[in-house]
């Protein structure tokens, strides 16, 4: 078992959950519930259990899995259910599960009575790699992520290499996405390396680095007023490509696939305008590529898109803000680009992709 000394608490590398055992052991708390969505409540929950025997007195809350459901609606249902327990601010929420049940749970937890504990179990590389780690919570409204939410840190996170098993293909590379995305903003070696990857070698170890990495960010800047921002390159189009495609798609988008769309559109951003080389755009490109099939839209949707990009959390006075890169490796934040250039860099990723 390894540990990462985090915000004021512990991420635990354990496949055992000894560790999580060892804290319940240590905690009086009024009353545990567990949060999952339906595909944790058939995969995940009973390897919590199998870890956790002597653990019987708890009450579970599930809700319906996918992006679509992160939202108020089904917040409030959480909170209902929590009601319905008994739940007080002595109490203790376990989220078990993906992005989804970590946002939304931690956003209710802290929230609830005015706070209450919770802790993070990421069971999908994406919410294990980032979304688990940080503290910040939160809820969808209409097609825009995350724009309601908290800085609240959990109690402690526990990641198991043993959830990555019950995963399909699909969801393993969509998380990889933000592997690779923790190379190009920090770390030019960690790069090379996992570029080099088949999905089937993702391991403790990579999760491990890439945790590390997001934790030196946001142990620098916990409220994401300077430097963690450079964690959301890649995010300002791919959030607006993963809220259309979720509200217009017969098959959405995931997480990581529309971020490694935004990532190549800010690619090419980041060298028309912050020094990037072409030699290492390419590269850049190749990377996701490799992992990723290519998004067909049309550029009647480029209106949606900057609308959507219009609320993103990171603009100052209508100014669309970009986290970009100047070399593999390293990241800048707060450059405002015009609509003309995101424009341009989405017709990039058309042209790119007609080939």
């Amino acid at each position: 078992m390894e540990v990462i000394e985090s915000l004021g608490y512990q991420v635990y590398f354990d496949d055992t959950l000894v560790s999580l055992e060892t804290f319940l052991s240590e905690r009086k708390y009024s009353k545990i519930i567990v949060l999952v969505d339906t595909n944790t409540l058939d995969n995940c929950l009973p390897l919590f259990q199998q870890a956790l025997p002597n653990l019987t007195n708890y009450d579970v809350i599930e809700v319906d899995p996918g992006e679509e459901n992160k939202n108020i609606d089904f917040c409030i249902g959480v909170w209902q259910n929590m009601l319905d327990f008994g739940a007080d601010r002595h109490s203790l929420l376990i989220n078990l599960g993906g992005g989804v049940v970590t946002d939304m749970g931690g956003f209710a937890a802290s929230t609830f009575k005015r706070g209450m504990d919770f802790i993070q179990i990421p069971t999908t590389l994406l919410s294990q790699v980032d979304a688990s780690v940080g503290g910040k919570t939160g809820i969808d409204m209409g097609n825009v992520k995350n724009i309601i939410g908290t800085f609240a840190q959990p109690q402690a996170v526990f990641i198991s290499s043993q959830f990555l098993k019950t995963l399909e293909q699909r969801q393993l590379i969509s998380g990889f996405a933000e592997v690779i995305k923790h190379g190009l903003i920090f770390d030019r070696d960690y790069y090379n390396h996992v570029k080099t990857l088949a999905i089937a070698q993702v391991d403790n170890t990579l999760v491990k680095r890439s945790v590390s990495i997001k934790n030196k960010v946001i142990l620098d800047d916990p409220k994401e007023k300077g430097i963690r921002k450079i964690l959301n390159f890649g995010h300002t189009i791919g959030h607006a490509i993963e809220g259309y495609s979720l509200l217009n798609d017969r098959k959405p988008l995931l997480h990581g696939e529309a971020i490694a769309v935004g990532m190549i559109c800010e690619g090419y951003l980041s060298h028309k305008l912050n020094g990037l080389s072409l030699d290492e755009l390419n590269d850049l490109i190749a990377t996701f590529r490799k992992y990723f099939d290519d998004y067909s839209f049309n550029p009647a949707i480029d209106t949606t898109l900057l609308d959507l990009m219009r609320n993103d959390k990171k603009n100052l006075s209508n100014q669309i803000g970009f986290a970009l890169l100047d070399k593999i490796g390293s990241c800048q934040y707060d450059i405002f680009v015009s609509e003309e250039d995101i424009i341009e860099s989405l017709d990039f990723y058309r042209e790119l992709t007609a080939r």
